[in-house]
């Protein structure tokens, strides 16, 4: 593992990088850190990738402030146009909302093979996303982003649909996620959706074997998809 840091502006974000290859882009959920995803990177190092995991801004050991979804997204982007094309970006709660709203620059989505989105849809139900957060004891955490991310839903629905970059929807069978919700995101995007049973929200901590399994599978798919469309048109 490698420790990296990037300058975005007046925001310094540190990651961390595990393995060579192509570059799987891990975005954490909202009051994580890059370090959750270590036993995932390192499944995922194993079968051939570069993980990378930055800690968002306003976490862990990155500066600034989260308090609004957009800036998360631009950061993202910075993060993406960092690394060599084509990548995946696997994106976890917040961390997948950021991902998508990041894909709504042109450039950025030329660059992505596929996204991720772990136990989260663009366009969440606002009063299950804050039922659930008072029931877990969360509500009084990061309300500014999350409330500004709920406000986003519909654009990031928008955003997810018109968007040509394959996704895939990894639900956690304990997920607090609600079936209306993913049915709701499957009629107008065509999304593939996969469940881990012995997981919850937080799939990357509670099943980081079955996730980097899935990870894996689908980013070797994507990038392989991506690099022979590059040498049709290199020809």
């Amino acid at each position: 593992m490698t420790d990296v840091r990037i300058t975005l502006g007046d925001v310094t974000l540190r990651g961390t990088v595990t393995g060579e290859g192509p570059t799987v882009l891990l975005l954490h959920a909202g009051g994580e850190r890059r370090g959750v995803w270590v036993p995932v990177a390192a499944r995922i190092a194993a079968a051939g990738f570069r993980a990378v995991a930055f800690d968002l801004r306003g976490h862990g050991e990155s500066t600034g402030e989260a308090t609004v979804l957009r800036a998360l997204a631009d950061d993202v982007a910075g993060m993406v146009r960092r690394e060599p094309a084509p990548l995946v970006v696997v994106g976890a709660s917040i961390g997948g909302l950021a991902a998508v709203a990041a894909l709504g620059e042109p450039d950025i989505a030329r660059r992505v093979a596929g996204l991720i989105l772990v136990d989260v849809v663009p366009n969440p139900d606002p009063d299950r996303v804050r039922a659930w957060l008072s029931e877990a004891g969360l509500r009084g955490r990061r309300t500014e982003l999350v409330e500004d991310g709920l406000a986003a839903g519909p654009a990031l629905h928008a955003t997810a649909v018109g968007s040509e970059v394959p996704m895939l929807l990894v639900r956690g069978g304990r997920s607090p996620l609600t079936d209306a919700e993913v049915d709701r995101f499957r009629a107008d995007r065509r999304v593939a959706v996969t469940c881990v049973p012995d997981a919850g929200h937080l799939v990357a901590r509670e099943a980081p074997d079955e996730l980097a399994r899935i990870v894996s599978e689908h980013a070797g798919t994507w990038l392989s998809t991506a690099q022979a469309v590059q040498s049709a048109f290199d020809l």
